[in-house]
């Protein structure tokens, strides 16, 4: 099957009537498409590609492969550092007796061995990876609907309030995936006992509090990651454009796939440290409601405190979210550039067609 018969990975609505039949190969589609395209269609390729793969830009075959680097980018990184978020959560949860990050590590070896550290890794890796299909398929998706929206001059002049609508607008839908995954992990990870994973906590979970459960802290949720979404890529774009613009001596499209996949790292990991510190209140919260039966907003507080809520594990958050970040941007651009894409940033907004 042709990359681009792969409809299944992207919703129908984001099909234009202009792409290629998915029934054909790929490459014959876009030899076909180049024959009779038009002036406001366009073809990118990556910089320097070697192989002459090509994927035409907002089409299906672009979205499918955003959506399928978002599920690589999330999904790794995140089941990568489950040893770091299982430490973050119990110095969250205990502060009495997680107290540092090295003794959170210590007591958890200890008490569980190396086994676990990964405790909570299915659901990590499942719901990252869901989190990650829609935050970077719909960002691609919403980038264009905006900038369209906003017409080719108005793209160029409010290209930051077109990143922060559409990466927030990706992540609302994120994180209705996200969000069962998080309530089975942060209970898996912080209660002993409670189950050994997703498969046997999913069914405890909805059982001790029923499906409806699993949505208890979808608010804070969005309050932990709509902001970190809309800093993770509007920060991330800007960074790049300006590391391009005074940084780097050569223009982006001469420069080699490495180096750009470096920037993009670099990029990434910046606003990463960004993201940690905007979202870190938010990720509290989170972890205090889903680790207590019946907890509020005002019980956290209550507990922990506003400084306690903004400052309790950020040293190891800002650590973790930077090199997640730096990590998911440099896969994520990989893949678009493994499949004949551009990598993000540097560049304007989309044009309207």
């Amino acid at each position: 099957m042709a990359f681009s018969d792969r409809k299944f990975l992207i919703p129908s609505y984001l099909y234009s009537t202009t792409s290629a039949n998915s029934s054909k190969n790929l490459s014959t589609a876009l030899d076909n498409h180049h024959a009779n395209m038009d002036k406001n269609n366009f073809l990118i390729a990556a910089p320097k590609e070697g192989s002459g793969y090509k994927v035409e830009m907002y089409s299906p075959a672009f979205y499918a492969a955003s959506t399928i680097g978002g599920i690589l980018s999330c999904g790794l990184t995140h089941t990568a550092v489950t040893p770091l978020d299982l430490v973050k959560c119990n110095m969250q949860i205990d502060p009495a007796k997680f107290k540092s990050i090295s003794s959170g590590f210590g007591i958890l070896l200890k008490e569980q061995g190396i086994r676990g550290l990964f405790r909570g890794w299915a659901p990590t890796f499942l719901g990252y990876s869901a989190q990650g299909a829609c935050k970077y398929g719909f960002y691609e998706y919403f980038k264009k609907y905006y900038s369209d929206l906003a017409g080719a001059e108005n793209a160029v002049k409010y290209k930051t309030l077109i990143y922060l609508a559409g990466s927030a607008s990706a992540e609302v839908i994120a994180d209705v995936a996200l969000c069962p995954f998080e309530a089975v992990k942060v209970r898996v990870q912080t209660q002993p006992g409670f189950a050994r994973g997703l498969s046997d906590g999913l069914p405890k979970f909805v059982k001790a509090e029923g499906a409806a459960g699993l949505y208890k802290g979808i608010v804070p949720l969005w309050g932990r990651q709509i902001p970190y979404t809309m800093m993770k890529f509007a920060s991330f774009e800007t960074i790049v454009e300006q590391l391009y613009k005074h940084a780097i001596p050569t223009p982006k499209d001469q420069c080699s796939n490495t180096t750009q996949l470096g920037v993009s790292f670099a990029g990434g990991y910046l606003a990463g440290i960004l993201c940690a510190v905007v979202s870190h209140p938010a990720d509290n919260l989170v972890s205090f409601l889903n680790n207590a039966k019946g907890a509020t907003v005002g019980d956290a507080v209550n507990k922990l405190g506003v400084w306690g809520l903004c400052t309790r594990g950020l040293p190891l958050r800002i650590f973790m979210i930077g090199t997640l970040t730096g990590a998911q941007w440099g896969i994520y651009d990989s893949f678009k550039v493994f499949v004949g894409l551009p990598t993000t940033g540097g560049a304007p907004p989309p044009a309207q067609k």
